[in-house]
């Protein structure tokens, strides 16, 4: 069986078929528009590895049990032996996303009900030199623009504040002065969009641990000795401007940088962060006791 070779007047023909509006040619054109991006779209998400996972990041001073409570999420029945971190480290957990596993223990089970959503929990070091590594993620100056050891900063959904609260009245300046730069980081975090479109809301929860060791402070007092030592802090380090010798024209733009809250006023209170849709929440638990619960709801709605 031989086939001849297609003349002009074939490829005319074949040309102005193609071209001539008509209905079989404008649904194949309007499937091709619609079906093959969704094609593309489903290829690569399939042979791509999900790597940009959201995270929660913990911070807050060392000895307030940060690895511990990491490490009792991540078991679910109880917290590991721990020494004093010295990098930065993440663990991938889920959440359920259809109250399938309603409790961490359940969630850490490798057969937990429901369908789930991974994170990364990102343990930061407390020691004052080591804490540039929460900072890091929090203001994305890692290796990559926008990223952080763990990520895209973009992808930060929370900032878990550990904090020991048996012996909070010897160091409360020093919980409170890390607190101030990591509230302060977000504050700025929050008005440095590139775009008309502002970050997304990262919130904070001040964990008060060891609430059930008989020197604890409550929460409520945790609080309001956090937001009187901001207070504190604040005045200092506008005082330390005026001093410094910058110009009169600079002070006001520097001192308005580093001034968390509301400008000027004369009390700082939590409540203030709400203008940079920050919401800061003081809860009390205990990593040893596995009084963890609220800790955990507070995380698993923010995933």
């Amino acid at each position: 069986m031989s086939f001849s070779a297609p003349t002009m007047e074939d490829l005319k023909q074949a040309l102005e078929y193609i071209f001539t509006p008509s209905t079989p040619v404008i649904t194949i054109g309007l499937l091709i528009v619609f079906i093959v991006p969704i094609l593309v779209h489903l290829f690569i998400t399939r042979t791509t590895p999900y790597t940009s996972l959201p995270y929660v990041l913990l911070a807050g001073p060392s000895g307030g049990g940060k690895t511990s409570l990491l490490t009792l999420l991540e078991r679910g029945d109880a917290p590991a032996e721990t020494h004093t971190s010295q990098a930065a480290h993440a663990i991938e957990l889920t959440v359920s996303s259809d109250a399938g596993a309603s409790t961490f223990r359940e969630a850490a089970r490798e057969d937990a009900p429901g369908s789930h959503k991974k994170f990364y929990l990102v343990d930061t070091p407390g020691h004052g030199k080591l804490r540039g590594a929460a900072m890091a993620q929090l203001t994305g100056s890692g290796s990559g623009s926008g990223s952080g050891q763990f990520g895209d900063k973009a992808m930060l959904r929370g900032v878990l504040y550990v904090l020991d609260a048996a012996t909070l009245d010897d160091s409360l300046a020093d919980a409170a002065t890390y607190l101030y730069d990591v509230l302060l980081a977000l504050q700025k975090r929050a008005g440095s969009g590139s775009t008309s479109r502002p970050p997304n809301a990262v919130h904070v929860l001040v964990a008060a641990n060891k609430i059930d060791l008989f020197t604890a402070l409550p929460a409520s007092l945790v609080r309001s000795n956090l937001e009187a030592e901001l207070g504190r802090i604040r005045q200092s380090r506008s005082k330390g401007l005026l001093d410094s010798g910058v110009g009169t024209d600079e002070i006001g733009s520097e001192e308005q940088d580093s001034w968390l809250g509301e400008y000027g006023s004369e009390k700082f209170t939590f409540g203030q962060m709400r203008e940079f849709d920050i919401e800061v929440d003081v809860v009390g638990g205990s990593v040893l006791e596995g009084n963890v619960d609220k800790w955990w709801d507070w995380i698993s709605a923010r995933i």
